[in-house]
């Protein structure tokens, strides 16, 4: 039974903040404004903006900042405005018709220069979690994000964390996945419970460094 579903990624999002053990994980994320839009590219260079609710990188588009302006990436299609509010405008009639939320765009460590993430996912099985698959998921080429569903390419863990990062110790890095799986699990269960399944998004920059992407309680 896949237990209590919780489509509002911005509501999973502040759980996770919620706690200091986790919340260094979490680029910095805040439901979607122009204003704020412009001071995190300010800061960052690039973020992602996503529809609250949504799976399968639906509706996702990256926006950043370069030395010709402001653009946005979606899928394959990259476009260049000379001004910011230029480019919010065009930005507007890609978004689809929900509520967003913007994160800080992570830098992936990458693979023949296509990005990957990583998919953990968990089930609980009577009184106890179980870890049923930690595995890669290496972007198409040409496209930012890496959803299979996109036309991701799936790897190991093993696999894929060796060949992005061949100077960082694999073992270590998966352990550390798997005690923050384990927090958060714990984390999310006392603010929602019920839930019996989740889909962990994990980046892993090119420094190395473990970032929450996102959490579902519908991971395919």
């Amino acid at each position: 039974m896949a237990g209590r579903q919780l489509a509002s990624k911005w509501l999973k999002t502040e759980a996770l903040l919620s706690d200091p053990r986790v919340a260094g994980y979490i680029p910095r994320t805040m439901e979607y404004s122009a204003a704020g839009l412009l001071g995190m590219l300010g800061k960052y260079g690039a973020a992602v903006i996503k529809p609250v609710v949504g799976g399968g990188g639906y509706g996702v588009i990256k926006v950043f900042r370069s030395g010709r302006g402001y653009g946005f990436t979606y899928m394959h299609s990259t476009r260049m405005f000379r001004d910011f509010s230029a480019m919010r405008r065009a930005l507007d009639t890609f978004k689809v018709k929900r509520r967003y939320l913007m994160q800080q765009c992570i830098s992936l460590a990458r693979i023949n220069g296509r990005p990957i993430d990583y998919r953990v996912k968990v089930v609980k099985n009577g009184e106890h979690w179980e870890f049923r698959s930690m595995v890669g998921r290496l972007a198409r080429p040409g496209l930012f994000v890496t959803n299979l569903c996109k036309g991701g390419t799936m790897l190991s863990c093993r696999e894929g964390l060796r060949r992005s990062l061949p100077r960082v110790k694999t073992s270590a890095k998966k352990a550390e996945m798997r005690r923050l799986t384990l927090t958060c699990i714990e984390l999310l269960e006392g603010h929602f419970p019920g839930i019996g399944e989740l889909g962990f998004d994990y980046a892993v920059d090119q420094r190395g460094k473990i970032w929450i992407l996102e959490v579902n309680t519908r991971p395919k």
